[in-house]
């Protein structure tokens, strides 16, 4: 197995093993896991049987891999739904852990975890760094949020499986973040990638060198990012940045990945196993056709999920990919099919809205759309920060700069939109997921 491992390192860890895997034995393993998850579900979970029964699918029905497609989908309102403990398929007695998402837009959905789970996750986490580099023996900041947010207990399990030495920093106080960054000698710092672009622009106030730190490696999620974003961190500190993927749902962070390569996240499909769908017919697509993530967790026993849809839009990645893992590979998600909306009929995404700010060299990370209604008629307002330099300039300048913006946006989005530019340090940061959308249409 070692001489498959092809990372920038040279070196093999044995937890790595299975990103490796022939691909028949991995599709074995799969299959394997798939029968015992579905009869274990529906054997145990209420909404799982109701909806087999509702498709004429019975656990025997289900014999590899190839069959998942039988199955029935899981949705975020079914989660909600069946609060607090309608998914679990365990007794409370062999739950370990509790997670919960934010429940910004109703209740919470609550997650599960068994002693098993836990081995599994932790498993899933190390796998993940040990892609980007992260080694026995670093010191890793993490700076996701603690709690019942699944971030940052989620990281630290893992990190500290592999052997690292965990400073459970978690999110805010970014005067103090610094200074641990600086006087702990952290290695590794995980975060969102908008709040760690914060503490880029905090350092300067505090006169810290970012690029004087012995930080090496960075670790982001929860959040979509552009490329963008990893060049201003990568430009301006010492590190390589890594994308992680994760969602409360499933497993938080740890589905996967991105190996040295940077072409796409490696799923671990030996545990979530990934489909892309149709999101408007929910059938199949073939490799490299954009459609809606969907996930199953194979080797989840508390709170098995069947098919998953998580609205993240990607694509499979077809092409065997040169680090030698033959899990397979989706391209980092930069939207999803329910951030979308609608304006004079055109469908936008914050996505392509970021895209095109980031054209425009003046422009910042930090931008904020507003939906409103004036005179029956849905109206779309981006507000975006620009450098302190540019704002200094004159108003002849800052108007150039946001008819810029403008056609950028046009040029992408296909449709006119209103730019407004404010001040630096006007929009909020957020130390969680930021918060793009923010929607008047209704209030």
């Amino acid at each position: 197995m070692a001489q498959n491992w092809n990372d920038k390192n040279g070196d093999f860890h044995p937890a790595s093993a299975m990103d490796f895997l022939p691909v028949e034995e991995l599709r074995r393993i799969q299959s394997q896991r798939l029968v015992a998850l579905v009869k274990h579900a529906y054997d145990n979970v209420p909404l799982h049987r109701k909806r087999m029964d509702e498709l004429g699918v019975k656990p025997e029905d289900i014999k590899s891999i190839d069959d998942i497609v039988k199955l029935p989908f899981t949705q975020k309102t079914d989660l909600r739904d069946t609060y607090p403990y309608g998914m679990f398929a365990v007794p409370m007695g062999e739950i370990v852990r509790l997670h919960a998402s934010s429940g910004t837009t109703g209740k919470p959905i609550v997650v599960g975890y068994t002693e098993e789970d836990m081995e599994v996750w932790n498993a899933s986490v190390m796998r993940c760094l040990l892609m980007f580099g992260v080694r026995r023996g670093d010191f890793i900041q993490n700076s996701f949020g603690y709690g019942l947010f699944t971030g940052g207990l989620g990281l630290h399990g893992g990190a500290e499986k592999l052997g690292c030495t965990v400073i459970p920093a978690s999110g805010g106080n970014t005067e103090r973040q610094l200074m641990i960054m600086r006087d702990f000698g952290a290695t590794v710092v995980s975060c969102t990638p908008s709040y760690f672009v914060h503490v880029i622009e905090e350092s300067h106030k505090y006169g810290i060198d970012m690029k004087k730190l012995p930080l090496r490696i960075g670790v982001f999620g929860a959040e979509p990012w552009s490329e963008k974003m990893r060049r201003f961190v990568q430009d301006n500190t010492n590190m390589e940045a890594f994308d992680i993927y994760g969602l409360s749902e499933i497993a938080g962070p740890g589905v996967g990945g991105e190996c040295p390569e940077h072409n796409g996240i490696h799923i671990l499909e030996d545990n979530f196993y990934p489909e892309i769908l149709d999101p408007e017919t929910g059938k199949p697509l073939p490799d490299g056709e954009v459609g809606e993530l969907v996930i199953t967790t194979l080797a989840k026993r508390a709170m098995p999920i069947l098919r998953y849809r998580t609205h993240d839009l990607t694509s499979i990645i077809a092409e065997k990919c040169p680090c030698g893992r033959t899990v397979r590979r989706i391209r980092r998600i930069e939207r999803r099919s329910d951030d979308m909306f609608i304006i004079r009929g055109v469908n936008v995404f914050p996505s392509q809205i970021e895209a095109a700010l980031m054209r425009v060299e003046e422009s910042t990370p930090h931008y904020r759309i507003l939906l409103e209604r004036k005179k029956d008629l849905d109206t779309v307002t981006v507000e975006v920060e620009v450098s302190e330099s540019t704002f200094s300039d004159g108003v002849s300048q800052l108007e150039n700069v946001r008819k810029r913006i403008q056609a950028s946006i046009m040029n992408i989005v296909g449709i006119r939109i209103e730019v407004r530019i404010v001040e630096p340090h006007k929009i909020a940061r957020s130390e969680g997921k930021v918060k793009r959308v923010f929607d008047y249409r209704n209030i």
